[in-house]
């Protein structure tokens, strides 16, 4: 099937319906479409090839939205990048992925000749902004261009992975992932043209873009943006001021907003329905949350590589089951009473990675994908998350979840602790054992180190800690997800600065 990702995102909404809000900005999908097959012929006119990549690298806007689906209209392939990334992170990226383009804002552009100097790279920057930017210029004279229509499995854009694990990788998504961006939000949340979304996370995470951006946008509903990084009281501001009925954030944001008592002023804001993802959701988290909102969470788990949500869980318990729209298979040769990792298949599944053949091999086959994370299978047919593999260890012959320590922990120590996390940890005699470290709230110390103490006791001995680091911060990533491969390092200082 030939198609093209942005033509089938922009299909549906009414032409007279608001498709973007962003501050004091709104647009039609009418004015949209418009927008899009003008920022397309811009694209064409500035040399852009099918299947050549194009940075977008600048805050989220209603320009970054016409920008990115301009270049799938025009045969490109458009990549999301967190304008907060250090030249040092980004530079490696740019060299590895043979960018033709870095569309970006004007504070951006001396560092990035300087850095594209640097690396020896033709790349053209193309600067949007107010006044007479490269881009708005090319804009006006721009004809408006018929989308180009390409194999349903051709590039229309990229993800980069997270990096809590180590080096980000390039998630390859194909036109097909525009098929079924909404199939979680329309089945579990009742996603319809009336509907206003907003995701905290920004659009550089697939977190946001394919379960608020892609999904609203296939269902003609309304997204709304926001160019400023997110924080308990901006949240707050776009709740009232906006008014979303739909509601997508992170573990991380939900703790800080209950923290701050802004939790409580979200109750009846017209949010119907609030989602969680990018990390495990602590139970504490979910039902305090109810209690302050009147409002329960529907906990996610997606990756990149699937874009969307492929699992889901609506209960207090956590377990999870099978998005709709999406296929589940597991390995035919592993103990089924053991942890394992779990085939998916949907839609919005990505076709692999860029040059990145032995992690291709391990987690792609035949249009299926198979995540780095644990699962174990409850008689019931639902699953609970176990971690990613190298969360699994084998302590004194059981095995043990690193995530499962942090979670009876984290819902013991409740508000009095802001980040935990457990890493498996060598000793001096060659020996697995478990090492804790905490970021205690302000002001709330002791409580926390009384809370943290009983619940190591009440805890089996193989899952106890050995080791308690108090630490002033845990290392995150650009999309507030914590960074596992650093722990270890973050346990070995701890120990060095305890012995002196």
């Amino acid at each position: 099937m030939r198609m093209n990702a942005a033509l089938t995102l922009l299909h549906t909404g009414d032409a007279q319906a608001v498709a973007l809000e962003c501050g004091d900005e709104t647009l039609t999908y009418g004015a949209l479409r418009q927008r899009v097959r003008r920022a397309a012929g811009a694209w064409q006119e500035l040399g852009l090839r099918t299947g050549d990549r194009v940075i977008v690298l600048a805050a989220d806007s209603i320009d970054w939205v016409v920008a990115y689906l301009g270049v799938i209209w025009a045969g490109g392939v458009a990549i999301g990048v967190n304008p907060r990334l250090a030249l040092s992170e980004l530079a490696p990226i740019v060299s590895e992925s043979a960018m033709s383009f870095i569309w970006c804002e004007a504070e951006s552009v001396p560092a990035l000749k300087q850095m594209l100097a640097e690396l020896a790279l033709l790349t053209q920057l193309v600067v949007s902004g107010p006044g007479d930017s490269s881009w708005s210029m090319q804009l006006a004279r721009a004809p408006e261009l018929e989308p180009v229509l390409q194999n349903e499995e051709a590039p229309a854009l990229w993800i980069g992975t997270s990096g809590t694990t180590g080096v980000s990788k390039g998630v390859v998504h194909a036109q097909r992932v525009a098929l079924q961006p909404h199939s979680f939000a329309c089945g579990l949340l009742q996603l319809s043209a009336a509907d206003r979304l907003y995701a905290s996370s920004k659009l550089f995470f697939a977190y946001a873009l394919g379960n608020s951006l892609l999904a609203g946008l296939r269902a003609g509903a309304t997204v709304i943006l926001d160019r400023q990084w997110p924080d308990p009281e901006r949240v707050l501001d776009i709740v009232r001021r906006h008014r979303p009925s739909l509601f997508f954030c992170v573990p991380t944001l939900y703790s800080k907003m209950l923290q701050s008592g802004v939790a409580g002023q979200l109750r009846d804001s017209g949010i119907r329905h609030c989602v969680s993802a990018g990390e495990s959701l602590p139970a504490a988290v979910r039902k305090a949350w109810f209690e302050a909102t009147d409002l329960a969470i529907v906990s996610g788990y997606g990756t990149s590589e699937t874009m969307c949500l492929m699992l889901y869980s609506q209960d207090d318990s956590g377990l999870l089951q099978v998005s709709p729209q999406v296929q589940l298979r597991f390995a035919t040769d592993i103990d089924p009473a053991l942890p394992q990792r779990v085939w998916l298949h949907s839609s919005s599944v990505a076709t692999g990675y860029w040059k990145r053949p032995q992690a291709q091999a391990d987690g792609f086959q035949d249009g299926w994908y198979r995540p780095g994370d644990m699962f174990l299978r409850r008689p019931d047919g639902k699953l609970e998350f176990a971690g990613r593999m190298d969360d699994m260890l084998k302590i004194s012959g059981r095995w043990v979840s690193t995530l499962w320590v942090e979670q009876a922990l984290t819902s013991a120590a409740a508000e009095s602790v802001l980040q935990l996390a457990c890493v498996g940890v060598q000793t001096n005699e060659g020996l697995t054992a478990l090492s804790l470290l905490i970021v205690g709230a302000p002001n709330q110390q002791a409580l926390a180190q009384q809370r943290i103490q009983a619940a190591i006791e009440a805890l089996p001995t193989y899952r106890r800690p050995r080791w308690v680091h108090w630490v002033s911060a845990l290392p995150l990533t650009a999309t507030g997800k914590l960074q596992r491969a650093r722990l270890v390092a973050m346990h070995q200082g701890a120990l060095a600065a305890a012995e002196h």
